[in-house]
C-alpha cells in the first residue's frame, strides 16, 4: 500500500510532493519547516526588502516547526508518539543548536526518535531550521 496525504493545517508544500507519504506501516514526511498555512508569513523571521533574512527567532521557529509536523502525522492517521526518527537541519549550528536542543527536549521528553542533526548553507525558504521525519500508522 503506497498512499499520498495533505494535510488542510500545515504550510502548502513549495514543491511538486505530498506532506506524507504512507508505505505499509510507516509513514514519510517530506521536509516541514516553519511556514504557516495560507501564508507567506514565517513565525520568527524578519525580512529584508530584497526577501533575504534580516533577523529570525530560532525558538519560534522550532515550536511552529512541531505543530507543522503534529498537523500532518494527525491528518495522516498517525500521532507524536509514534515518530521514530528525526533529521533535523540547522543553517547555522554555533548559534541555534542549543535552543534548538533544549525545545527538542520538551517535545521529545516522553517519546525519544533515532535523531540526526545536520547543518547546511540554506534551505528553499528562509527559514533556519526543516525537520524530516518517520513515524509509525
Amino acid at each position: 500500500m503506497n498512499q499520498e496525504f495533505e494535510s488542510s493545517k500545515a504550510p502548502e508544500p513549495v514543491g511538486l510532493y505530498p506532506h506524507a507519504r504512507k508505505v505499509g506501516d510507516l509513514l514519510f514526511l517530506s521536509g516541514v519547516g516553519p511556514r504557516e498555512r495560507g501564508t507567506k508569513k514565517i513565525p520568527g523571521v524578519e525580512l529584508n526588502e530584497d526577501g533575504s533574512i534580516a533577523s529570525y527567532d530560532i525558538e519560534a521557529q522550532c515550536h511552529s516547526v512541531f505543530r507543522n509536523i503534529k498537523y500532518i502525522l494527525e491528518d495522516s492517521g498517525s500521532s507524536w508518539d509514534k515518530i521514530i526518527d528525526v533529521t533535523v537541519f540547522l543553517t547555522n549550528m554555533k548559534d541555534d543548536f542549543k535552543i534548538y536542543n533544549k525545545i527538542y527536549a520538551e517535545y521529545f521528553k516522553d517519546n525519544r526518535p533515532c535523531r540526526t542533526t545536520v547543518e547546511i548553507n540554506c534551505l528553499p525558504t528562509p527559514i533556519a531550521i526543516e525537520l524530516k521525519v518517520i513515524a509509525t500508522v
